[in-house]
């Protein structure tokens, strides 16, 4: 472990980054331009749990990428993944011997590289830390695999003080726990001040300019089958019935997502289903919608700054904060609570006007900044003691 002479130059520290998927990138980038900033020496692994949705947002946020894992695989397992990861993972730490290993949220790629650094007795941080749905299967596997990381992780990186009571509850030390905001905001934030990298869906906003849209995205296992499709024929109805609502549905390529979408969805002219978008371009989209309608996480995150109203098509939320604010409303797996809260926005605008003016308890853009500091203490504190 490297510690800061705090009577010299301070040397670098050799973290490693550790990410696979979207929503990891996306998080991970503002932390790892902070580090760079403040003199860290960055190791950069991408395990490709996903691959082509994330190649777009390594180019977006200019990310230099290390080491590849290439785990990802054709119909691959939750086991398979976490397999690979550990196996490819494991001689690049050995390599590289990093003083600390940082991964983000409660990917398969997450708890097995908290997993991998714990036995080489590597400090593990864990950014976004806390989230806790109560249901150890819901959301699978996410819950089990944060909860799991927490038990590894030295540094524990809470985006609310929600998370960090939640964290103090199940033992975790004080001192190891920081709240910092969630780096998604930056994320959005550093994005939404570039518009000229925002480009417009080759037209179809301005196609869609005087109707009420609707952005769709719906991709979690736990929402497959009988539950999606319930979910889907409910909004496709609503657009039926309603001829100044349109509705735009960037697809999961998951091979469940995709073929319950054509087949619930398509033809109609008023909902257009489209392949993942790049962030800056999913950005611009959600920015032009009257309401989200979501299964995703890290869109209850993002859905307070853009001032968004949310309705969330999950039985339960790791990120309560969204529904105490008023910013989102839980739908469960009712398709008639969803056409309820369907029409109740058509009908009333009160709602979004309310969310367009609410600050969001998941940060304000500093969350970055506030990691890296958080790093540096423990190290300072070391350093002045020896």
């Amino acid at each position: 472990m490297i510690f800061l002479d705090q009577s010299g130059p301070t040397p670098p520290r050799r973290v490693l980054s550790l990410f696979g998927t979207r929503p990891e990138a996306i998080k991970f980038a503002p932390v790892i331009h902070a580090m760079e900033r403040r003199g860290f020496e960055t190791i950069n692994v991408n395990s490709a749990q996903h691959r082509d949705l994330l190649l777009p947002l390594i180019e977006h946020f200019q990310i230099r990428i290390d080491h590849s894992l290439d785990v990802m695989r054709e119909g691959q397992t939750l086991n398979g993944v976490a397999a690979r990861v550990l196996e490819a993972l494991d001689p690049v730490l050995a390599e590289c011997r990093p003083d600390a290993l940082l991964v983000q949220g409660d990917t398969t790629t997450a708890m097995a590289g908290a997993l991998a650094a714990w036995n080489r007795q590597i400090p593990v941080g864990h950014i976004e830390a806390g989230l806790r749905s109560g249901n150890p299967h819901s959301p699978f596997p996410e819950e089990m695999n944060r909860r799991l990381v927490s038990q590894m992780a030295n540094w524990h990186f809470a985006a609310t003080r929600r998370n960090w009571q939640t964290l103090k509850r199940e033992g975790v030390a004080a001192e190891s726990i920081f709240i910092t905001g969630n780096p998604v905001i930056d994320a959005l934030k550093w994005t939404l001040a570039r518009p000229g990298e925002r480009p417009p869906l080759g037209g179809l906003l301005e196609k869609l300019a005087d109707r009420r849209l609707i952005v769709l995205t719906t991709h979690r296992r736990e929402s497959f089958g009988e539950v999606m499709g319930a979910n889907l024929e409910t909004i496709r109805d609503f657009v039926d019935r309603h001829e100044d609502v349109a509705v735009v549905f960037p697809v999961h390529p998951n091979p469940h997502v995709k073929r319950v979408a054509a087949e619930i969805l398509a033809g109609n002219p008023r909902v257009h289903l489209v392949e993942p978008l790049a962030y800056p371009e999913f950005l611009a989209l959600l920015s032009r919608a009257w309401l989200l309608v979501s299964d995703s996480g890290g869109l209850q995150e993002e859905a307070p700054s853009l001032g968004k109203p949310l309705l969330i098509l999950r039985e339960n939320t790791e990120r309560p904060e969204a529904v105490e604010c008023g910013a989102a409303r839980l739908i469960g797996g009712s398709a008639v609570r969803l056409r309820r809260e369907l029409e109740k926005a058509h009908t009333d605008d009160a709602w979004a006007r309310k969310v367009a003016a609410m600050d969001n308890p998941f940060g304000n853009g500093e969350a970055a900044e506030r990691i890296v500091d958080a790093l540096l203490r423990p190290v300072a504190a070391a350093a002045a003691a020896a």
